[in-house]
């Protein structure tokens, strides 16, 4: 079984086609669960016929990541974004790529949206991807849940969780880089500008490996949104 998790805040506008297009997933046996930070716009009331298990947790994708982790029964954890829509046989992908022995790894991502630059931004995250073995929470991330327990799953970090997850994969091992795409919303880009939006998470990942602390980065990143 794969358990796929989602941390969700505020995201009744877009849920629910997400959610939908997630059932065939369920009829196959795996399970859904939807870990929400508290949303005030109904959130967990559109939720709740279409997922397996509905949580509360504290407000953090860290936090509310880790807490389903807990509570899941695959021996597969699944992480993806609300605003992601994977392949139709992404369950089987994820288990071959496991099956040859790797311990985790993610998809490339393409990004929807209206503007031509967007192709060329996902192109990019895959490529950086690939050559560092660090993945973002866009590519839907997977683990076996003995590894995710062995690296301590999610750091509890305003921002950069992700980041900081793969670097502990990595140490392990590689990651399985599929190249089958899972589409991912554009809508961070067009609405902060494509290639201003590409330099401030440059900014934020280079003043996170010099050492700012992600807290600062986080109020920084909600100030600039």
């Amino acid at each position: 079984m794969i358990s796929i998790v989602m941390p969700v805040l505020n995201e009744a506008a877009i849920l629910g086609a997400t959610l939908k297009a997630l059932q065939p997933f369920r009829g196959r046996g795996h399970e859904l669960i939807l870990v929400d930070g508290g949303s005030r716009d109904g959130t967990p009331e559109l939720a709740r016929p279409l997922v397996d298990r509905l949580l509360s947790a504290p407000r953090g994708r860290a936090r509310q990541m880790n807490a389903g982790a807990h509570a899941a029964r695959g021996a597969v954890l699944w992480f993806l974004h609300a605003d992601v829509r994977p392949p139709d046989d992404a369950d089987r992908r994820i288990l071959e790529a496991l099956a040859h022995g790797d311990g985790w790894g993610r998809f490339d991502v393409r990004l929807s949206g209206v503007s031509r630059w967007l192709r060329l931004v996902g192109w990019s995250m895959n490529q950086r991807s690939r050559l560092t073995g660090i993945a973002t929470g866009d590519q839907g991330i997977f683990v076996s849940r003995a590894l995710f327990q062995a690296v301590g799953g999610y750091p509890n970090l305003p921002l950069m969780e992700d980041i900081e997850l793969s670097r502990r994969l990595r140490s392990r091992q590689r990651p399985h880089c599929l190249r089958t795409r899972i589409l991912a919303s554009g809508r961070r880009w067009e609405q902060g500008g494509v290639w201003r939006t590409v330099l401030r998470m440059w900014l934020l990942r280079a003043a996170h490996a010099l050492g700012l602390s992600t807290e600062r980065l986080a109020r920084y990143y909600r100030d600039v949104r």
